[in-house]
């Protein structure tokens, strides 16, 4: 299975990919879309074309993005929402099953700890995946949305597979 994994954000969107092969992970690539300097909807529109050609280069299976949290900047939380938005929009635009975690829950699967700090998240991505080269603290992210949907992943299949066997 080849997981796309995408940390939103106006300025820079991290993405990663990797592949999963039971608990096996494997890293393809990484990378940072940025959304320009122009007005809104252009950087939209370039966040939308970058990341599209992504989807289009790496032919994933499935796609996760990190939720966004509610900070105390409420044009600041709209504008990353809306950048949020071009993040389930291009997966779905492209048939892709989307899954959604929140940063803790992120953390939790990648480092052990729901409040794990960004160098932490760094570690452990660089741990799981030997050998990578992140392209920086967006694409590490995105590369641990994409590690934290793989377990997810594989826990929803075993479970669904424990179900249908005790089934009469």
């Amino acid at each position: 299975m080849r997981v796309l994994g995408i940390d939103p954000g106006l300025q820079a969107l991290g993405w990663g990919v990797i592949d999963v092969d039971g608990p096996r992970l494997r890293h393809v690539a990484n990378g940072i879309c940025r959304g320009g300097t122009g007005d809104l909807a252009d950087r939209l529109l370039a966040l939308f074309d970058e990341l599209s050609a992504i989807v289009a280069r790496f032919v994933p299976d499935c796609a996760a993005v990190e939720a966004t949290f509610v900070n105390k900047n409420g044009a600041a939380t709209l504008k990353l929402g809306q950048a949020r938005g071009v993040a389930l929009l291009v997966p779905a635009r492209a048939g892709l099953r989307v899954g959604e975690y929140a940063p803790n829950a992120v953390k939790k699967a990648v480092v052990g700890v729901g409040h794990a700090d960004k160098r932490q998240v760094d570690h452990m991505v660089r741990m799981q995946l030997p050998g990578v080269e992140i392209a920086g603290p967006d694409a590490a992210d995105a590369l641990a949305v994409a590690i934290c949907h793989a377990h997810h992943g594989a826990t929803a299949a075993r479970l669904a597979q424990a179900v249908a066997g005790s089934r009469p």
